[in-house]
């Protein structure tokens, strides 16, 4: 289940390593040898198409330690849903049910 996140920071393509979406983000942390990681990868690249304005941003958890720990990520996937601002509207551990994907974006468009 995708539930609020209570950090205030913003997350924009310098800290994203990519242009975020025009209207809401789907930002992914993923490990290599996580099997659930590209699952997940399918699901936020099917959401992401079939809504204008989404991107869905895949970050290496290994690579950006310092983003990660900034952030409290503790396992690969963790799902931050990101509203056109930047701001983390909604978060999740583990891999998300397409339909908490689609119903988290209403709150970030």
């Amino acid at each position: 289940m995708l539930g609020q996140d209570e950090t205030w920071t913003r997350l924009g393509a310098a800290e994203l390593g990519a242009e975020p979406g025009e209207r809401a983000s789907l930002v992914q942390f993923s490990s290599a040898f996580c099997q659930p990681c590209r699952a997940t990868r399918r699901i936020l690249a099917e959401v992401a198409a079939m809504v204008d304005g989404v991107a869905h941003i895949e970050i290496d958890a290994e690579e950006r330690l310092e983003l990660v720990r900034a952030l409290g990520i503790e396992k690969t996937p963790t799902v931050l849903v990101l509203d056109a601002a930047g701001r983390i509207v909604r978060r999740a551990a583990g891999m998300p049910r397409k339909v908490d994907v689609i119903a988290a974006l209403g709150a970030a468009v």
